[in-house]
């Protein structure tokens, strides 16, 4: 029997009765990167608050998933117990997710997925991202030779990229699937045609979503005839998706990029109200990316994760990096002392972040130098124990780049992990941008965002060219870190978040819980959200660890307190079974056998 994580708060009531980089490059010296000013909507959150469900740590003997839903969670588990592989399971829970977390993820978005092999003892990543399209200039997001304002790009034609996921997973599935690529999909057909409870979380997110109301197509589905978003426990079906399904489980995902349901995506787009530049050319091109994963040594572990245009795993790995040469293992995870040496290390990990990445493809992405432990140890040294370093500026990665400029990046996304009986683990971040992205609704599916990922002005101040800006068939940058903890060869954890920007603070601070803090995982996913993103440092709201504010404002940091609703979905691989946790600031579960 499938063991379930209890959950106990009004939340559901209604709802649910690889390479280690070489040390002898030379330590970076700092340089200063010119970007444009912040402001408070730069780190905005993706997606509200909608509640706190507190969660207990799942057990497993065998196989589990942990997954932002509790529908898709099932669905995995269920396609783990009839034979499936982690990757089986991973595709059988993101299909699903489609339908009952709309909102943040689909296949008219993108993703990230980093797979550890058993049989090979290898870790591989797919890049699923967006592209651009190839007649898109660097005035995508012009208006009069100024920048458009964001949520009026978000919500047009020009913000969609060529959706890339269904390439990855396919992708994901032709070298590690183990059950028949249409098996996979018969969950979610199911649930696509049965119908779903809408959950409290979907329908306060509809309630205040007046972007999504004025797409006539979105709103037939989303809404009930006077405008008003379904009820909690009202029974959506989907069909349109279903149909879609069926295709792609019999078809195959060429039948995706190609065909009326390709023609339909296009014509959606084109016929905006601000059109946007995705043609069928650059459906029928796309190609998803087997990459070379990202991996450092920490202390006795290895982490890998997603390599650029994910800019969350080398920023994940150069906080822990940075905090390595720090006594932060020596505090409580809840101090002041803990918040002030993860807060300044997020400083440096941002600072490089904005300079350095962008596409690999297109730019020169210095990750082993920014990766050196020579250069995170001299990073280290600008950390102060008790004054706050205020903004910190990017290293000099020894490349020529240029900055990357500012982006306001609010992806709506989900994460989940899988870890199979065979040893096969999981970790995929999949994403469609702001919530519910383009709004634009096709087919029972919602199309991404992912343009508005690039910068919009294609210079800094200093007018030099803008590493991540748009160009064609170009993958914007992400924050996405679907990572995996390696000891002595072998997966010991699996984790990831949404959240935008803020993800790397999520999943560094939760590997931090685990490896260096003891913590269990759920222990870890629970911990009060504190980092800087090098703006000012930010305490979760209404939580324990805003009471070290005015502390913290003594040893000179900027403090904003705000909600932080991150989706931390983990796994821990121990010698005696798997342990599961799922956020309970979103309606994740983690369940296995």
């Amino acid at each position: 029997m499938l063991r379930r994580v209890r959950l106990v708060t009004w939340f559901f009531a209604a709802l649910w009765a690889a390479p280690v980089f070489s040390s002898g490059t030379p330590p970076l010296p700092v340089r200063t990167v010119n970007v444009t000013a912040a402001s408070a909507a730069v780190h905005a959150n993706p997606e509200a608050a909608t509640g706190y469900a507190e969660r207990e740590l799942a057990y497993a003997q065998h196989f589990m998933v942990s997954a932002a839903n509790p529908i898709a969670a099932r669905a995995g588990a269920d396609i783990l117990a009839a034979g499936g592989s982690a990757a089986d399971a991973a595709i059988a829970t993101q299909l699903v997710l489609n339908i009952v977390e709309p909102q943040s993820s689909g296949i008219g978005g993108g993703g990230f997925i980093v797979n550890f092999d058993a049989a090979s003892g290898q870790v591989q990543a797919y890049d699923g991202r967006e592209t651009a399209p190839r007649s898109v200039d660097a005035e995508l997001f012009l208006q009069d030779g100024a920048p458009m304002q964001f949520r009026e790009a978000v919500n047009s034609g020009r913000s969609v990229g060529a959706p890339g996921l269904v390439r990855a997973l396919a992708m994901l599935h032709g070298e590690h699937g183990r059950l028949p690529w249409a098996q996979l999909f018969e969950p979610a057909i199911a649930v696509a045609e049965q119908g779903f409870a809408v959950s409290p979380r979907l329908h306060g997110l509809l309630s205040d979503n007046d972007a999504l109301r004025a797409q006539a197509d979105a709103a037939a589905y989303f809404y009930d005839e006077q405008g008003q978003p379904w009820p909690v426990g009202h029974l959506l079906k989907n069909p349109a998706l279903a149909r879609v399904y069926r295709t792609l489980a019999q078809q195959g995902p060429d039948a995706f990029y190609t065909g009326w349901l390709a023609d339909r995506m296009v014509q959606a787009v084109q016929e905006h109200a601000v059109p946007g530049q995705l043609q069928a050319t650059d459906l029928e091109g796309y190609r998803a990316v087997r990459r070379e994963p990202l991996c450092m040594p920490y202390k006795v572990y290895t982490l890998c994760g997603m390599p650029p245009p994910s800019a969350g795993p080398l920023a994940v790995m150069q906080i822990l990096g940075i905090l390595s040469h720090t006594e932060i293992d020596q505090y409580a995870p809840d101090s002041l002392q803990a918040v002030h040496y993860f807060s300044e290390a997020g400083r440096l990990a941002f600072a490089d972040r904005d300079a350095w990445v962008a596409d690999p493809d297109f730019v020169d992405v210095p990750v082993s130098g920014l990766l050196d432990p020579d250069y995170l140890q001299a990073r280290a040294a600008l950390i102060d124990a008790h004054k706050s370093m205020g903004k910190a500026r990017a290293g000099s990665a020894g490349a020529v780049s240029a900055p990357s400029g500012q982006t306001l990046e609010l992806p709506a996304t989900t994460h989940l992990a899988v870890a199979d009986a065979d040893g096969n683990v999981v970790s995929m971040t999949t994403s469609i941008e702001s919530a519910f992205g383009s709004k634009i609704f096709v087919e029972g599916f919602l199309l991404n965002n992912q343009l508005t990922d690039f910068s919009f002005s294609a210079t800094g101040e200093d007018g030099a060219a803008i590493a991540n800006r748009v160009e064609p068939g170009k993958r914007p940058r992400s924050s996405m870190a679907p990572m995996l903890v390696l000891h002595n060869g072998k997966p010991v954890m699996a984790i990831g978040s949404p959240g935008g920007s803020a993800i790397i603070n999520y999943v560094a601070k939760a590997i931090l819980g685990v490896l260096d803090w003891n913590l269990d995982i759920q222990q870890a996913i629970d911990q009060p959200h504190y980092g800087s993103r090098n703006y000012a440092t930010e305490l979760e709201q209404g939580s324990a660890i805003a009471r070290h504010a005015d502390a913290l404002r003594a040893m000179g940091h900027e403090v904003r307190e705000l909600d932080f609703p991150s989706g931390l979905q983990g796994l821990v691989l121990t010698p005696t079974g798997i342990q599961g946790g799922a956020d309970p600031r979103r309606e994740g579960l983690a369940i296995g056998q």
